[in-house]
């Protein structure tokens, strides 16, 4: 399944399953350092490979999930290879915040009771902050091959799923939570607005919302 949305020699469509694993490597890279991910998995200077050991487990399982419950898990593609990918859920979907139990199981037993539980409870606080917006997508992860930074393609698949709010009548936008002020500023300048600022621990973030065009027909 290919979405709308093609761009000089880029493409945006739908990972394959054979994708996942380099979905996964430049979620990784993307996430690495960041701080709500760093203060849950009990990053430390001293032992940093424990921390990167639970960040892969946590994103081994999540695109296990979002690909068994068909969210979508989409990628920009250049000459048949993957240069970017944006792993998204639909609010009403079967993906809930404590998702299936095995995946809890898993999760607890690769990055820890605690750390599992508070993952959990960050996105129940996400969730009910927009609990007034219908149904939503919610962009979990969005990463571009650091060899391609600066070319614009986090702003191409952007673009991309614009189109899949617009095919999807019942959706009322697109939303996201950001803690860098650089990434905020460039959601902002995607039609993106401010919609709540929330705290984790010592972590603050802001939860930004684009609501769906509805000139479009």
């Amino acid at each position: 399944m290919t979405t709308a949305t093609q761009t000089d020699a880029y493409s945006v469509q739908y990972i394959s399953a054979e994708d996942i694993s380099v979905a996964a490597s430049l979620i990784y890279q993307a996430y690495h350092d960041d701080p709500v991910l760093q203060q849950v998995l009990n990053y430390t200077e001293h032992n940093p490979a424990a921390y990167e050991k639970k960040l892969r487990a946590l994103i081994r399982e999540e695109l296990n999930t979002f690909w068994q419950v068909k969210q979508p898990l989409i990628g920009l593609y250049r000459n048949e290879r993957l240069k970017a990918v944006a792993c998204v859920f639909e609010s009403n979907s079967q993906l809930q915040a404590e998702r299936y139990w095995h995946w809890r199981l898993k999760l607890m037993l690769s990055a820890g009771y605690l750390q599992t539980n508070q993952l959990i409870e960050k996105e129940q606080t996400i969730r009910a902050a927009l609990k007034d917006q219908g149904n939503y997508y919610f962009l979990a992860f969005i990463a571009v091959d650091p060899h391609f930074h600066g070319q614009g393609l986090g702003r191409y698949l952007l673009r991309g799923l614009d189109d899949l709010v617009k095919n999807n009548t019942a959706a009322s936008g697109m939303a996201v939570f950001v803690t860098r002020d650089q990434h905020i500023s460039f959601f902002h300048s995607e039609g993106f607005n401010t919609l709540k600022k929330l705290m984790f621990d010592n972590i603050e973030g802001e939860l930004l919302l684009k609501l769906r065009d509805l000139s479009f027909k």
